[in-house]
C-alpha cells in the first residue's frame, strides 16, 4: 500500500460500516477542515490552533492544500489558476487537494498522532464530503468543519497586507500587481463558493464551527461534541491577536543566584537592582501604548519592576519550577544529598519531578491559561523565572519538547516577540550590568554511579557567598 490512503467505491462501501465496530470513537483521531475563501485567516488560525494543540498534549499536524499545488506549479502564474473553467488547473488544485486528504489521513492512522488539520479553502460540498466520506465513514476518525467568514473591510485590508506580506505566491511580484491578482484570486473563489448552513441544514452530521469577522464578530458552533473539539471550541472561542509584540525577562540577579542555589524566595542582589532600574528606563522608553506588566508572586520578580510605572498584576501560574525537597539547595548540595535524583532529573530533564515537587511538564500544564491569554494581548512585559520563561518560549517559538528545558535564558536580558503572520520572531537586548550565569547545560555522564566531578562538570561559576559579590563590587 502506497503512503497515502488507496480508496474506491467498492472499499467505501466496506468502509461505512466501520464505525459500528470502532470503540470509544469519541477518544480517536480527529481532522480539522478549514473553510473560507482566501484572506479570511484561516492559515494563521490553523498554525496557531496547531501549536496550542501540540503544547497541550495532542500530537498534531498542518497540511496545506496551497503547499501541495506549489510541488505540482513550482513558479506561481497568476489569478488565472483558479478560475473554475481553467481545467488544467482544476485538476492540479483537485490533485492537490486529494494529496493533503490522503496524506492527513495516513498520519492519523498512526497511533501516536491526535488531529491533522486541513488547511485550504475547501469551498465546495463535494470536497467537504469527499473528506467526510474518508475520515468518518472509511476510516472510522472524527471530522470537524471551522469557516472563517469575514467581511468587515478593516480586517479584510490587513488580512490581505498579511498575504501580500509573506505568502510565496506574491514574493516576487511588485505590490499594486499582486493586490490586482489577488483580487481577482478572490473572485474566482466567491464564484465557486458553497457555504456551509449550520443547524437542521447542515450539510454533514458532524461539527462545525463558525468564526465571523476574526471572532470580534461572534462564532457560532453546531454540534461541537467530544472532548478535543470541545478543546479545539474553546481556544478558538476568544479573538487573538493579529499585530502583536510581547516582552520577557527574568528578574533581576538574586541573592540565591549569586550563591548557586535553586529555587527559594530569594531578594535581588545589589546588581539585580540595578537591573531593575535599567529595565525601568528602557521600558518606558519605548513608551508602548496600555503597556502590562506580569509577574510571578515572589520577591525578586516584584522588585524587579517596581520602579515601572505600569498596571501590574503578580500571578502564581508565573512561580518558579517547585524544587520541592531540593529548594534552597546548590548543585553541589544537591549531588551530596541527593545523587540519584540529580542524574535522574540529567537523564530526562522534561518529565522529572522534584521530589514533592514539579516537573517541567507540570509547569507547562500550569503556565497553559496565562498562554492563551498572552495570545490575546500586546506591549505585555512578563517578568518570570528561567524554567518558566523556557516554557513560554518554548510554546511561542514551537520548540520540540525535549528541548524545551535547555534554553538559554540568561539574567539582564529583554526578550522581544514579535508577532508575523503566524509565527514569532524573537530580538534580545542585553544590559550592561554583569551577573552570574545559572544556565547549566546538561553533563555527558547522567548515569547513577557517576562521579560527583562528572555530574557537576557543566555547573557554571557562582560566589561562596554574598559578601564575596559585595567585596568585589567595592572594589570596581
Amino acid at each position: 500500500m502506497s503512503s497515502r490512503t488507496q480508496y474506491n467505491e467498492k472499499e467505501e462501501c466496506k468502509g461505512a460500516q466501520a464505525p459500528k465496530t470502532k470503540v470509544l470513537r469519541q477518544f480517536g483521531p480527529l481532522l480539522v477542515a478549514m473553510v473560507g475563501l482566501p484572506g479570511r485567516g484561516k492559515s494563521v488560525l490553523a498554525k496557531r490552533l496547531s501549536r496550542y494543540l501540540n503544547y497541550t498534549g495532542d500530537k498534531t499536524r498542518v497540511y496545506d492544500i496551497s503547499a501541495y499545488r506549489r510541488k505540482h506549479v513550482k513558479e506561481y502564474g497568476s489569478h488565472e489558476m483558479f478560475r473554475a473553467d481553467n481545467l488544467p488547473a482544476w485538476r492540479i488544485r483537485q490533485k492537490s487537494f486529494r494529496e493533503a486528504l490522503e496524506d492527513a489521513a495516513a498520519w492519523l492512522q498512526d497511533s501516536n498522532n491526535n488531529v491533522a488539520i486541513l488547511d485550504g479553502p475547501n469551498v465546495s460540498r463535494g470536497q467537504r464530503q469527499e473528506i467526510y466520506d474518508l475520515i468518518y465513514k472509511q476510516l472510522g476518525f472524527r471530522v470537524m468543519f471551522i469557516e472563517c467568514v469575514c467581511e468587515d473591510p478593516v480586517l479584510l485590508e490587513r488580512n490581505f497586507k498579511e498575504i501580500l506580506r509573506y505568502s510565496s505566491d506574491y514574493r516576487d511580484m511588485a505590490t499594486e500587481e499582486a493586490l490586482k491578482d489577488l483580487t481577482h484570486k478572490m473572485a474566482h473563489y466567491q464564484a465557486q463558493y458553497e457555504s456551509p448552513t449550520l443547524g437542521s441544514l447542515w450539510e454533514l452530521p458532524c461539527p462545525m464551527v463558525k468564526i465571523l469577522d476574526d471572532g470580534d464578530g461572534g462564532i457560532i458552533a453546531h454540534g461541537v461534541n467530544g472532548q478535543k473539539e470541545s478543546k479545539i471550541l474553546a481556544y478558538i472561542s476568544t479573538p487573538k491577536q493579529k499585530q502583536q509584540t510581547l516582552y520577557f525577562s527574568r528578574h533581576g540577579e538574586s541573592e540565591y543566584n549569586v550563591i548557586g542555589k535553586i529555587g527559594g524566595n530569594a531578594r535581588l542582589s545589589p546588581r539585580g537592582r540595578m537591573y531593575g532600574k535599567a529595565l525601568a528606563k528602557h521600558i518606558h522608553a519605548l513608551n508602548l501604548p496600555g503597556l502590562q506588566v506580569w509577574t510571578s508572586t515572589l520577591q525578586r520578580t516584584k522588585e524587579t519592576v517596581a520602579g515601572i510605572q505600569a498596571p501590574q498584576q503578580h500571578l502564581p501560574e508565573l512561580d518558579e519550577i517547585w524544587s520541592g525537597e531540593c529548594e534552597s539547595l546548590t548543585y553541589e548540595e544537591l549531588q551530596e544529598r541527593f545523587p540519584k535524583e540529580l542524574a535522574l532529573r540529567d537523564r530526562e530533564k522534561l518529565k522529572y519531578r522534584y521530589p514533592q515537587g514539579e516537573s517541567y511538564i507540570d509547569v507547562m500544564c500550569r503556565l497553559i491559561p496565562v498562554l492563551t491569554q498572552l495570545e490575546c494581548e500586546t506591549n505585555v512585559l512578563t517578568i518570570s523565572h528561567q524554567a518558566v520563561l523556557r516554557c513560554v518560549l518554548g510554546y511561542f517559538l514551537e520548540t520540540p519538547p525535549d528541548e524545551i528545558p535547555y534554553i538559554h535564558v540568561p539574567l539582564h536580558t529583554i526578550i522581544k516577540l514579535t508577532l508575523k503572520g503566524h509565527s514569532y520572531s524573537m530580538e534580545t537586548v542585553k544590559m550592561a550590568i554583569d551577573c552570574v550565569d545559572t544556565n547549566r547545560a546538561k553533563p555527558l555522564n547522567c548515569s547513577e554511579n557517576r562521579t560527583a566531578a562528572e555530574a557537576l562538570l557543566t555547573l557554571p561559576k557562582h560566589y561562596d557567598s554574598l559578601s564575596n559579590l559585595n567585596n568585589l563590587m567595592s572594589c570596581t
